[in-house]
């Protein structure tokens, strides 16, 4: 079965919850044990300077979400997973991003518009205490998606702009070096996309409505007790659309069982007992999880080791990709082809290497000289990591890496090779 690249990750600006579970952890941990799914899992440390400037509050988060995966069951011996920060291709990958990226598209990602919104309701600048990393956020995203090449990346409703603006910087940058990203495409749980806190807004850190996702038995009963509900007496039918305790039970119950709240909602339950309801059946998902998370919590360095394991084994990825990158933008030795034209066409002035994914599901790549001429083939790869990580290769040994490789490659001539060797040392690093 052909390998399908999962990616997500979690920020580091809290303490998890029940939403960062049903909408991240627990579809990510599912699909990591799926055959055929290659899963990247990150703690977006970066993205959580944006939102607080408490450093220990970080460190705490990190701590925290990692040991939530871990007692969720993500195995980090079948995924990667990794701390964003341990990555430094990452942030070199933004900038080659912002450089492909409109501010229009910019100024319309919804943190931006609200915050501007905000000001102008306040009759203020309308940049008044908006940071560039608020403005820059979609595009360090689109970095972290796209340097894996991930083809499902897991997100609520309220990030399916991001991921569209993903798929246009992917595109804005094949368009204009070559053939190198994969636009990534949202999967969504419709029932569980954005779950609600204990005020009926979406639970988020920021607002303070959250339900800790390894709350204590007593605190998650207490939290869940204080969920705000209308004023239907019992045996008054209640509704389901817009209620914040309904949605959360739907998020962890079968469709049978939620199929019988909603019988009882409209018989008129009395808001306590399905505040019970909604208790027993979270508690009974999370319970088993919660010796294995303090027994990771305990542990730090047993963490630290997971992650810096995980981080190299991106980089095995990120490394040689970056490479490619970094040539097919022309920053390169300058002993390399020093007839390379600067202008816009220096992308094709010299052989270059090209990825792409046919319909029959297989990641190829060619190398084709300026003229667009192929002058070697490869054969078809499970994934566009097995075939990246064999440019990379061909990229750093140069002609004496095609006989290892040649079974990866399609047949050439003994006139070909010659082409084939010239036009790979014009590329090797001096």
């Amino acid at each position: 079965m052909t390998s399908v690249r999962f990616l997500t990750g979690i920020t580091t600006s809290g303490t998890p919850h029940l939403g960062n579970y049903v909408g991240s952890i627990r579809p990510s941990v599912r699909a990591s044990l799926t055959h055929g799914v290659e899963s990247y899992y990150f703690l977006a440390d970066y993205h959580a300077l944006i939102k607080t400037e408490e450093p220990g509050r970080i460190q705490r988060s990190t701590l925290e979400i990692a040991a939530s995966w871990l007692a969720a069951g993500l195995d980090p011996d079948r995924v990667t997973f990794y701390r964003q920060s341990d990555i430094p291709e990452i942030p070199e990958l933004t900038w080659f991003l912002t450089c492909v990226t409109g501010k229009g598209v910019l100024n319309r990602a919804h943190a931006y518009k609200a915050a501007v919104d905000k000001n102008a309701a306040a009759a203020l600048d309308p940049d008044s205490d908006v940071n560039v990393g608020l403005f820059m956020y979609p595009v360090l995203m689109g970095a972290d998606i796209l340097m894996f090449n991930a083809h499902k990346v897991p997100v609520g409703r309220d990030q399916v702009q991001h991921l569209e603006m993903a798929r246009d910087m992917a595109n804005s940058f094949n368009h204009r070096y070559g053939n190198h990203f994969v636009p990534p495409q949202a999967v969504i749980e419709e029932s569980v996309a954005t779950l609600p806190g204990l005020d009926g807004r979406k639970m988020s850190k920021s607002y303070d409505n959250t339900i800790p996702l390894f709350a204590s038995r007593q605190q998650l009963q207490r939290l869940i007790a204080g969920i705000v509900t209308d004023s239907r007496l019992p045996g008054e039918p209640k509704d389901t659309e817009g209620s914040a305790l309904f949605q959360i039970y739907q998020a962890f119950a079968t469709e049978q069982e939620t199929h019988a709240l909603r019988h009882a909602f409209a018989q008129g339950i009395a808001w306590g007992e399905a505040k019970q309801f909604l208790f027993d059946r979270v508690d009974q998902e999370i319970a088993p999880m919660r010796a294995a998370y303090q027994e990771l919590i305990k542990d730090p360095q047993r963490i630290e080791t997971i992650l810096h394991k995980g981080a190299q084994k991106a980089r095995i990825v990120a490394t040689p990709f970056m490479a490619e990158l970094r040539h097919a933008v022309g920053l390169r030795p300058l002993g390399q082809s020093m007839s390379a034209s600067t202008s816009k066409s220096a992308k094709s002035s010299i052989a270059s290497f090209k990825q792409y994914r046919e319909g029959d599901g297989k990641f190829y790549f060619k190398l084709v000289d300026a003229s667009g001429k192929v002058l070697l083939q490869s054969l078809g790869f499970s994934s566009p990591k097995m075939a990246g990580q064999t440019i990379g290769l061909l990229q750093q040994q140069g002609p004496s890496a095609l006989g290892a490789l040649a079974a990866q490659l399609e047949p050439i001539s003994e006139d070909q090779l010659e082409v084939v060797r010239d036009a790979l040392n014009s590329i090797l690093p001096r």
